[in-house]
């Protein structure tokens, strides 16, 4: 990384400093966080081979440990994809009632006429 205020002791950069060390941290942090999820994952896989002594329970933790895996490190384009299809859903409708010749609701809170 480049720091602005190495190249000039006597200049003064806060911004450019706060920024360098907010990404540093960021992606520590997704290392980080990478790194618990891959162990757990493993511990997963391991637990259920211990508890059931079979190959299929073992399969399915092991492909289900890998979607989730896969899940938290693509997770910028997942939250891209599924804002792409929300923002293209159909438009909401409002649909106005004319209540002339409909008879009000009878129950707790409303009189019958």
């Amino acid at each position: 990384m480049h720091s602005l205020a190495a190249a000039n002791p006597d200049h003064v950069v806060l911004a450019g400093d706060i920024l360098d060390w907010a990404t540093t941290k960021t992606g520590q942090v997704r290392t980080l966080v990478l790194t618990v999820a891959g162990l757990m994952a493993i511990i997963a896989v391991l637990m259920a081979w211990w508890k059931t002594r079979s190959f299929v329970g073992t399969l399915v933790a092991f492909v289900l440990a890998a979607l989730v895996l896969w899940g938290i490190a693509n997770l910028p384009s997942l939250q891209s994809k599924v804002g792409s299809e929300i923002d293209e859903a159909a438009p909401h409708s409002v649909v106005y009632v004319d209540g002339g010749d409909v008879p009000a609701p009878a129950g707790e809170g409303w009189r019958a006429l």
